[in-house]
């Protein structure tokens, strides 16, 4: 099992690392080059500039049994496809049931925003009260994929 990260402008990077080092689990961040990251931790994959050109290189890279955290609900899709388990940075499990439904909600508020007649806010300010949602949300994923896949 490894932990991919969709790492650009992800702000739980550093608690996913803390928790898959608790469990010796791999992780490896990929960024474009306008996100240079470090890690004393992760393998960090810069991959080049380009539209979805993070997003390509993450699911090429995902297996079954591996964990992927992204915001994007199209990567989530594909690593579930792929047999892996996704996490959004809100602590949501992306999953067979509810993915679809996500993906429509995706597509209606990219058509509203074209239409030029609804403005959609943006996510509130991220607070602690989140970071501590993600961390317990992404420590039962984690529980899970082990007891599920002993051999991941």
């Amino acid at each position: 099992m490894t932990i991919y990260i969709d790492a650009d402008a992800c702000p739980v990077t550093r608690i996913a690392e803390d928790i898959a080092r608790k469990h010796g689990i791999p992780v490896t961040l990929l960024c474009d080059t306008n996100h240079m990251l470090t890690s004393d931790y992760s393998t960090v994959k810069v991959i080049g500039a380009g539209a979805d050109a993070v997003d390509i290189a993450l699911i090429n890279l995902c297996q079954r049994g591996d964990i992927v955290v992204t915001q994007d609900y199209g990567v989530a899709a594909l690593a579930l496809g792929k047999g892996a388990r996704a996490i959004h940075q809100s602590g949501k499990w992306f999953t067979d049931d509810n993915i679809d439904g996500l993906l429509m909600d995706r597509h209606l508020a990219k058509k509203a925003r074209r239409s030029g007649k609804h403005h959609l806010k943006g996510p509130a300010k991220r607070t602690e009260e989140d970071d501590k949602r993600f961390a317990e949300s992404f420590e039962r994923l984690i529980q899970e994929a082990l007891l599920n896949d002993p051999l991941a």
